[in-house]
């Protein structure tokens, strides 16, 4: 046996060293364009090309790296191991089958390898073993938003197994269901509305495991995303059967980030998803990411605040039998007080005077504030663009809310899905010169959805994770794009809410999110529900200790969103493998399969 107890390594590649910096150095090396460094502290999508590479250079060894870091090149998007960096320890141990010692060849005292010696088999992933239970979630003051109103929900969690190159890693999912927002159709009942959801979840846990392996989680994730769209065709609009592949999706980047123990801020950045732009938008193709988003993730982002259509706006104004007690704000006033909100999104009723009074009641709460911003949803409410330009019109000709409006940002989504993008609705839109800045959400079914809002005259959509992770990133860049290219023009990507609630659906939504540079993001689940009472007290305590910054401690106990200034601090979020610092099982809730609507009552 030979032991190697540490090997320092210049960085160096072809023979060459980098002492100049690695950015320098690329610069000065043409013919290494497009290798990006991504360093993995022993991860396992590392030490498996490490191994091989080990076997490849000397086959009668049998290879075990037992600690330390190794410098990892992409090469036209797939992992190959030429070297250890001078700042980082890599301890080998060297077993021979026959016990002999073996010398160690020249170019291992080096410490580099000569990167077009060897080129890896490209990596496989397959999806398998998926399990989906139900957390039952009661809010603490109904929640009214366009058709529905939200008082209790089943909260899902999906968990599935990854498997790179014969290898398992466990990832998670969750989202909560809520009524008449995948789907809006007032003649259904709640329970035939998240029958459908389940249906489309099923089929997705079905695609994901049908699949071919893939060599990429992008090309995976394509895989099943084609399979679902086939299979729902115009029996489950794109919204509806797009959340079944996103819950699928984010599980996946979950079990990919925490196997290769990276962040999702570096994987996104270096692009090891296998990310293909082009195959989303054809006028970002040959970009990637980086090209195109933030250099680094946000750490701290604002809190837009919703006020939902039967929100109390004062203490004055909450009736005994509805006063909450749980010592959390309750009125829009008492919520200012407690968070010093600056930002805000306000639900519009459609009634003209009774929108008229009710901003005006909230411009004197939220104006107290010097700096705030705030943005109008219309929920749908117009299937023509007429009755919203009367609306608005009205809405601007009273002088009494010039100052308010005037920090407005977008109206988000007025018009209804089976509308919003149609032609006589664009044409419309572009004929209205002086309109507002509108932007889609539920329209945003599908990855042509935002270029046909633009044509149309949109300025932009609105990012959820149940609108799908890699379709988000490719937004965000088409919107990076089109600033760059129509400097002139006015466009929006923003961050809106599902009543997201932790320690698994808010976290990951806020790690993409702060990825793609949104800075202010609607937040509600910490309103509308008592912060993460309803988890078991163990998980709770899990959340405190690993999301310190995100939660803190209410005085009942529990952990509640952790808002100051009007902003929450996401470092432990970034800093998780996909926003999720903790091991949660979701076995302790109820499998789906035993879950029954009746146990929402």
């Amino acid at each position: 046996m030979i032991k190697v107890p540490v090997i320092r390594a210049a960085r160096m590649v072809n023979g060459v060293s980098a002492p100049c910096g690695l950015a320098k150095w690329r610069a000065s090396h043409k013919s290494l364009t497009g290798l990006h460094l991504l360093r993995l502290p022993c991860s396992p999508h590392a030490i498996i090309h490490f191994i091989d590479l080990m076997k490849f250079l000397h086959k009668s060894l049998d290879i075990n790296v037992a600690e330390g870091s190794i410098t990892v090149w992409h090469l036209l998007g797939r992992p190959t191991v030429v070297g250890w960096s001078a700042d980082e320890l890599v301890r080998i141990q060297l077993l021979r089958a026959a016990g002999a010692t073996t010398p160690l060849p020249d170019h291992w005292r080096r410490g580099f390898f000569v990167a077009n010696r060897y080129t890896p088999r490209p990596m496989e992933f397959s999806i398998h073993d998926i399990d989906l239970h139900v957390l039952n979630m009661r809010t603490r003051m109904p929640f009214k938003y366009g058709i529905a109103t939200l008082t209790a929900l089943p909260h899902l969690f999906v968990r599935l197994r990854l498997d790179i190159d014969d290898r398992e890693f466990s990832g998670i999912a969750a989202d909560g269901l809520p009524p008449k927002w995948f789907t809006k159709n007032p003649q259904t009942h709640f329970n035939d509305d998240l029958a459908d959801m389940f249906e489309v979840i099923r089929h997705a846990c079905q695609a994901a495991t049908d699949a071919s392996p893939a060599t990429s989680p992008f090309e995976l994730w394509q895989d099943i995303y084609q399979d679902q769209q086939s299979w729902a065709g115009d029996r489950y609009p794109p919204l509806l059967w797009g959340l079944g592949v996103s819950l699928i999706e984010r599980a996946m980047v979950d079990a990919y980030c925490r196997a290769t123990n990276t962040t999702f801020a570096d994987a996104l950045r270096t692009n090891t998803f296998g990310i293909d732009l082009g195959a989303m938008h054809a006028c970002l193709k040959g970009a990637a990411p980086r090209d195109l988003l933030p250099q680094r993730a946000l750490r701290r982002v604002a809190a837009r605040h919703t006020v939902g259509l039967a929100d109390p706006l004062t203490d004055a104004d909450i009736a005994n039998v509805d006063r909450v007690t749980d010592g959390l704000p309750q009125s829009l006033e008492a919520c200012v007080d407690a968070y010093g909100l600056t930002h805000f999104k306000i639900k519009l009723c459609g009634d003209a005077q009774k929108d008229i009074d009710r901003l005006n009641a909230i411009a004197t709460i939220v104006g107290r504030n010097d700096r705030y911003a705030f943005t109008l949803d219309g929920n749908e409410q117009y299937h023509e663009v007429e009755p919203f330009k009367q609306l608005w019109q009205t809405l601007t000709s009273d002088r009494s809310l010039d100052s308010f409006l005037s920090n407005l940002v977008f109206v988000e989504q007025p018009f209804h899905r089976d509308a919003a993008l149609s032609v006589d609705t664009g044409r419309a839109l572009l004929d209205w010169m002086d309109r507002p800045p509108i932007i889609i959400d539920e329209s945003d079914g599908e990855l042509n959805s935002l270029p046909d809002a633009l044509r149309l005259g949109y300025v932009g959509t609105s990012f959820k994770n149940c609108k799908g992770v890699f379709k988000g990133i490719a937004n965000a860049c088409l919107i990076a794009h089109k600033r760059k290219t129509q400097a002139n023009e006015r466009f929006e990507f923003s961050g809106e809410d599902l009543a997201n609630v932790g320690p698994v659906a808010l976290n990951e939504d806020l790690a993409v999110a702060a990825n793609l540079g949104i800075e202010h993001i609607e937040r509600n689940g910490h309103h509308y529900f008592a912060g993460l009472s309803m988890l078991p007290g163990d998980v709770q305590q899990q959340v405190l200790d690993h999301h310190g910054d995100l939660y803190r401690r209410h005085d009942r106990g529990f952990p509640t969103l952790n808002i100051t200034n009007g902003s929450i601090a996401i470092d432990s979020v970034i800093n998780a493998p996909f926003g999720v610092g903790i091991d949660l099982d979701p076995s302790q809730f109820t499998p789906l399969d035993e879950w029954r609507p009746e146990s929402l009552a």
